[in-house]
């Protein structure tokens, strides 16, 4: 069935795949790989992040982030330019997407589409979960609103936060518009 078929494609007859938005990129023939514990480590938030996959390792179609979240961890109910899919690894997730709401447990998915306001909380002590951002940009926010990570733990409440105003800006940069509260806990 693939006899025929070149284990490399000269450059000139590489695939290539219109991008979101607008225009098309040469699909990567590099594969990227993180490994447990690895990648860009920052306090966003209260949470930690980690950068598995960034958006330059993907020419923009998508990023990879694990974060770390505390209970009752939950943003303010938003919207933004990119697909968000969760995938919960440890603890417990209640997702609002538009007028739905899903409980998430380990092993459990969801996926939110672009535009659509939506919101989180965390039920559990803490929740390991890998956000997938389609196209690209969630981590670039992540980048601009945090701080670097000195551990691999959650921050201590001494870190440094942006002010309401920064991170508003922040937000406004990345195309994130907030719309409502966070989910309460217990709600």
């Amino acid at each position: 069935m693939f006899e025929n078929v070149p284990d490399v494609l000269p450059k000139d007859e590489r695939i290539r795949a219109p991008i979101r938005w607008g225009f098309v990129s040469e699909v990567s023939s590099t594969a990227t790989w993180s490994g447990p514990g690895k990648g860009e480590q920052f306090w966003f938030l209260g949470t930690l992040a980690t950068i598995k996959v960034p958006g330059e390792a993907s020419q923009g179609r998508f990023a990879l982030i694990e974060f770390l979240f505390p209970r009752h961890a939950s943003p303010p109910l938003h919207t933004h330019p990119q697909d968000e899919s969760y995938i919960v690894q440890e603890g417990r997730l209640t997702v609002q997407a538009g007028e739905e709401r899903f409980d998430l447990v380990p092993g459990a998915a969801a996926v939110v589409p672009m535009g659509v306001a939506h919101t989180f909380r965390v039920d559990s002590d803490t929740a390991r979960v890998l956000v997938l951002s389609t196209p690209a940009g969630l981590e670039r926010l992540v980048r601009d609103g945090s701080v670097p990570a000195l551990t691999p733990t959650l921050p201590p409440s001494t870190t440094p936060r942006p002010s309401p105003e920064q991170l508003e800006a922040v937000f406004r940069a990345h195309g994130q518009v907030n719309v409502g509260p966070p989910l309460p806990p217990g709600d």
